[in-house]
């Protein structure tokens, strides 16, 4: 498989084995960037670096659900920006022409491990600052769940949208603010905001615990709530708008990672729709298309400027 050519010489090779090593372009200089947040995700990664296909065809089917044969086929170069775990290039990579998958932390090792038999994959280590590819390369970009964690988020977006060609493609996902939420489910988010600072700001381990309880002892009693309505409401779709219904049919692995990710990231913004779809247009998208399901909010728009 021949790869896009890097546009910059790497810091640094980062050794895999005998054979492997993944480049990295991490630079001193990138003020777009909370580093508390990086470490929290390559911790995250490293803890949660194994799924089964069946996890990954489900949650990639959820967050894929916009995307048609159009956007993603055989001829299409991807670039998977904050890949974390590897999970959507994993999803994506028999469909495509080849994925270029690129994350700041050690979740670049995770991303390895799980595409290491994907012969058009390659995992590099950089940031958005400094995404270590020529401008207009990329057909499709996929960034799900990581521009809500950079601190300039709007500047994030138009570095992101300059390695598109022409006509390109990108799906994000971005935190929404619960705009399409009643009162319950915001009052519940309002309650979570103060112990997530104060257990993002735990050591790592004591973090990993404390999110594991908040998995069994709130997630999983919500969960199941969601369930007794879906069971007694059968024809209805009353259920979706119970908290955390969302993983209704999710392994208890995803929803442990989850807890993680929601309680123990440091940096964590959340937009409404308008909002989004306001930057997107700003940054020189079009056709903006939401996905009316959760998670919310994950969008596709095409490069026009």
């Amino acid at each position: 498989m021949e790869f896009l050519e890097y546009n910059q010489l790497p810091q640094q090779q980062i050794p895999i084995n005998e054979t492997s090593s993944i480049a990295s372009f991490i630079i001193d200089n990138d003020n777009n960037i909370d580093e508390k947040t990086i470490q929290s995700f390559g911790d995250e990664w490293t803890k949660f670096n194994s799924f089964t296909k069946e996890e990954i065809c489900i949650a990639g089917s959820q967050y894929f659900d916009i995307v048609k044969q159009e956007h993603l086929n055989k001829n299409t170069n991807v670039l998977d920006l904050g890949c974390g775990s590897g999970r959507w290039t994993k999803f994506i990579a028999s469909r495509v022409k080849l994925v270029e998958a690129i994350d700041p932390s050690d979740a670049v090792l995770s991303a390895f491990n799980l595409n290491q038999n994907e012969k058009n994959v390659r995992v590099t280590r950089a940031s958005v600052a400094n995404i270590p590819f020529a401008d207009e390369s990329f057909d499709f970009v996929v960034c799900l769940g990581v521009l809500h964690h950079i601190p300039d988020t709007k500047k994030a977006l138009l570095n992101l949208v300059k390695k598109m060609k022409m006509g390109g493609y990108v799906l994000l996902y971005i935190y929404y603010n619960l705009d399409n939420r009643g009162v319950l489910y915001k009052w519940l988010y309002k309650g979570s905001v103060y112990p997530r600072i104060f257990i993002s700001k735990m050591p790592k381990n004591t973090k990993k615990l404390i999110c594991d309880l908040i998995a069994v002892f709130i997630y999983l009693p919500l969960i199941c709530i969601a369930k007794s309505i879906k069971f007694i409401f059968p024809t209805t779709k009353i259920y979706k708008k119970w908290p955390l219904s969302y993983y209704i049919g999710k392994s208890f692995n995803i929803i442990r990672n989850d807890a993680l990710d929601r309680f123990g990231t440091p940096l964590e913004q959340r937009f409404s729709k308008n909002e989004i779809a306001n930057m997107m247009k700003n940054c020189g998208l079009s056709e903006i298309k939401f996905s009316e399901n959760a998670p919310f909010w994950h969008v596709l728009g095409k490069r026009v400027i």
